[in-house]
């Protein structure tokens, strides 16, 4: 979801689509460690979570498509935690945000990454390895 920028709202295939990015990257400090990258933004500050909830009022908190880096708190798949990763380490506060928005927001389909696997979970698609179309 490059291309996307968070909290605005595209038409793809006749479906009126939300673009919200950013997560937690449990592999922080090692990235930190090693000289890789890693982005200091990586999860929607405080301006990015009010333009989308500014849009999402716009919209009646009502889309087709959610399209999400990471998901709901309550739809996280445990049983793929990296081993030897500590999960009192990893900020879920952008899952957190998004719990709230699901429980406000009128969707037929969320989908999203992060946590490398493909699973779905009522309404929600996790996409690694899969191709889906709208």
């Amino acid at each position: 979801m490059l291309f996307a920028k968070d909290g605005e709202f595209y038409e793809l295939d006749s479906k009126r689509c939300a673009a919200i990015g950013g997560a937690y990257s449990v592999d922080k400090y090692y990235r930190l460690a090693n000289n890789w990258g890693w982005w200091t933004d990586e999860q929607p500050s405080q301006e990015i979570k009010a333009r989308v909830e500014s849009r999402l009022d716009i919209e009646s908190w009502a889309v087709d498509v959610v399209l999400t880096h990471t998901c709901p708190l309550r739809y996280i798949p445990t049983e793929v935690f990296l081993p030897g990763i500590d999960q009192n380490t990893v900020d879920n506060g952008t899952e957190e945000w998004l719990e709230k928005i699901e429980s406000k927001l009128s969707y037929d389909r969320w989908y999203c990454g992060h946590y490398h696997t493909d699973k779905t979970i009522d309404k929600i698609r996790f996409i690694f390895n899969d191709f889906i179309t709208l």
